[in-house]
């Protein structure tokens, strides 16, 4: 039954609770690193950069005691869109007239700068799925809550009600394990009751044949967890009051401050690179 174990093709959005230098440090100062280093790698278009930015996603799995290999699967999943997108790169990027050509191919000939864009469109999507699985791997649901309701707090002055936005992030990024895990149980019940998921015949026909089924019970599913999150929600006052204290009261102190310095001076470095 290893196949429909698809919880673990999808690492993005699981929390891991170790005790390493990243999971201690304020979530405020997480969350504004974080989306910094996700901004520089945007918006950088040098190798240099993009490669600085992978590092940093490397060594903040390393910070943060996150097993490399358990890292990686979050590649296997959009792996083949990244190739897609980068193969189209390739042939629809708007290559110097005096970039040499490498393969002619009438109107679409492959220069040297067409495979560079390609490869850094590559290097780009790796650095960010590093980045926003560090961010998954190391802010528990709390503590992405709370952060996220300090930071937007200003907004409230605006008449806009930033934990309500808080909320909607943190929905957001969990969805992906709960859909996961709702298509596995069924695909098992489905297996239990006779369908055929072990067939390799077919290619790529079958596969499809075999997702189809999968989409409206999950749909359906889908819906009704909203509801009953909703239930809950008004069951606990939710959106009641707009003061909401909590249990434990983080502090800025100077590890967060330098950490937060840190990453800032990495997003300018990839971006200056």
């Amino acid at each position: 039954m290893s196949r429909f174990e698809f919880l673990r093709s999808v690492p993005i959005g699981q929390y891991l609770p170790v005790d390493s230098p990243l999971h201690r440090l304020d979530p405020r100062a997480r969350l504004l690193g974080y989306a910094w280093l996700v901004l520089a790698l945007t918006f950088s278009f040098q190798f240099r950069g993009l490669l600085l930015g992978i590092g940093a996603g490397l060594l903040g799995l390393w910070l943060g005691r996150i097993p490399f290999r358990f890292a990686l699967r979050a590649m296997a999943s959009p792996l083949p869109l990244i190739f897609i997108l980068a193969i189209l790169q390739v042939f629809l990027n708007t290559s110097p007239l005096d970039s040499p050509v490498l393969v002619p191919l009438g109107r679409f000939s492959i220069t040297e700068a067409d495979l560079l864009a390609g490869f850094l469109l590559l290097l780009r999507f790796t650095g960010l799925i590093l980045i926003l699985s560090l961010f998954s791997f190391t802010l528990s649901t709390s503590e992405m809550s709370h952060g996220l309701n300090a930071l937007l707090k200003p907004f409230d002055q605006l008449g806009i009600p930033a934990q309500d936005l808080g909320m909607m992030v943190q929905v957001t990024l969990r969805f992906l394990p709960l859909l996961a895990q709702t298509a596995e149980r069924i695909a098992k019940a489905q297996v239990s009751r006779g369908a055929d998921w072990e067939g390799k015949r077919g290619g790529l026909l079958q596969r499809v044949r075999q997702v189809l089924p999968l989409i409206v019970p999950l749909f359906l599913a889908s819906l009704h967890r909203a509801e009953n999150m909703a239930l809950a929600m008004d069951a606990r006052a939710y959106g009641c009051s707009r003061e909401r204290g909590a249990f434990y009261a983080y502090r800025f102190t100077g590890k967060d401050l330098l950490a937060l310095g840190l990453m800032v001076v990495v997003g300018v470095l990839i971006l200056r690179f």
